[in-house]
């Protein structure tokens, strides 16, 4: 059983972490719901449990990388920060290489920027203006695809500096926000739908 120091938090029980992983639905009992956060009326995914879940977490990884096993990718660029996990991961399956895409002041060298809207403003992201070789075949990853405007603009950094993407991949999906319009002209594979 779970427990938190949030009373607002619903506890539920984990499936165990022995249990076998085959399919995106048992993934999917390994992500629990945090009523009201970061605020309230927001159900937030937690995919801390999937992560401490060696199993899980492996099959999560393999579910991201096998439509781009012959996609010929040189490169896997992560979302701060949560992208950064799978990312990684995924590149090491490809043979690939890591690039991050992190929020501004982030990075040492000289870099790129884009701005996007928020539900109560704009923020900004960065890339290092010498993290891509012009068309250079690129997998963009990261955990969550919400409004789509985190990932619609590290796409536009990435395009910025000539890279080609062949694919965007989510571990989920909250399919009911819409956010595969703002990424309409890429091919989207997701794990897991809400």
């Amino acid at each position: 059983m779970l427990t938190s120091d949030r009373p607002d938090t619903a506890r539920r029980a984990m499936p165990s972490p022995s249990l076998s992983i085959a399919s995106a639905e048992d993934l999917k009992k390994r992500i629990r719901d945090i009523p009201d956060f970061p605020k309230k009326g927001i159900v937030f995914k937690d995919i801390t449990p999937l992560l401490a879940d060696p199993s899980a977490l492996s099959m999560a990884v393999e579910f991201l990388t096998q439509p781009y096993r012959n996609a010929g990718v040189e490169l896997v660029i992560g979302a701060e920060s949560r992208g950064f996990i799978f990312a990684t991961a995924v590149a090491r399956n490809l043979s690939a290489g890591f690039v991050p895409i992190r929020k501004p002041g982030k990075l040492p060298s000289k870099t790129h920027s884009a701005s996007y809207e928020l539900e109560y403003g704009t923020d900004s992201l960065e890339i290092h203006l010498d993290a891509i070789r012009p068309g250079a075949r690129v997998l963009m990853i990261d955990d969550l695809l919400a409004t789509g405007g985190t990932m619609a603009a590290c796409c536009d950094l990435v395009e910025s500096l000539k890279g080609n993407i062949v694919g965007v991949a989510f571990l989920i999906e909250l399919a009911f926000l819409n956010g595969r319009e703002k990424l309409g002209k890429y091919p989207i594979h997701r794990v897991i739908q809400y």
